[in-house]
């Protein structure tokens, strides 16, 4: 009953709705996401179109949420045609902010393409493949370790050791990020990152 007290709150009118919908076109990023949403899940029907235009919004302020929901909207063709190259960069955005869902579907679009390509770029899209799932199991992100490990058994000793080069690397950038903010979330034991 709570839950749906919630939802209803959420998508139906309101002035805190509307409240919402004057600080999202005022340019609040945060707003400009649940507008979007508020679209999306709509209770008479999604207006995809509208979503996208309210998460590109918030998302071109870094709203890491918008870029995700934007990535998949890409991804499966909600509400425009589908659009791997666009799904990647919005998924790349979000992860490089700790989002371990994009870090997960970016595993995913890497893991597919090494299906496709010459050996060489197989190569490059397995090891890109596998730092995604690494940074996503790391974060906890469900089923990440099983494709990281999975795709460790397809990867000799030297791929692995860039994989793991590759991890590390993005976590002291991620790191010295968040020094620069003030807001280190890695603990000293945990920042560096040893193959499952």
């Amino acid at each position: 009953m709570f839950i749906k007290s919630c939802l209803t709150r959420l998508f139906n009118s309101s002035p805190a709705q509307e409240t919402n919908q004057s600080r999202a076109e005022g340019g609040n990023a945060n707003a400009q996401f649940f507008v979007g949403l508020r679209y999306a899940s709509g209770n008479q029907g999604a207006d995809f179109a509208h979503a996208i235009e309210w998460y590109l919004k918030a998302a071109n302020q870094n709203h890491i949420l918008a870029q995700f929901n934007l990535g998949v909207m890409y991804s499966i063709g909600q509400g425009v045609l589908p659009n791997e190259r666009q799904a990647e960069i919005w998924f790349y955005r979000a992860a490089h902010q700790q989002d371990p869902g994009a870090q997960y579907n970016l595993g995913m679009s890497r893991y597919r393409v090494s299906f496709k390509d010459a050996q060489r770029q197989r190569n490059e899209a397995i090891i890109e493949a596998y730092k995604w799932f690494s940074l996503a199991a790391g974060l906890g992100y469900k089923d990440s370790d099983l494709m990281r490990d999975t795709i460790s058994l397809k990867m000799n000793r030297q791929d692995l050791a860039e994989g793991s080069r590759r991890v590390n690397e993005f976590l002291c950038c991620a790191r010295a990020k968040a020094e620069d903010e003030k807001e280190l979330p890695f603990h000293k034991e945990e920042d560096t990152f040893q193959p499952g």
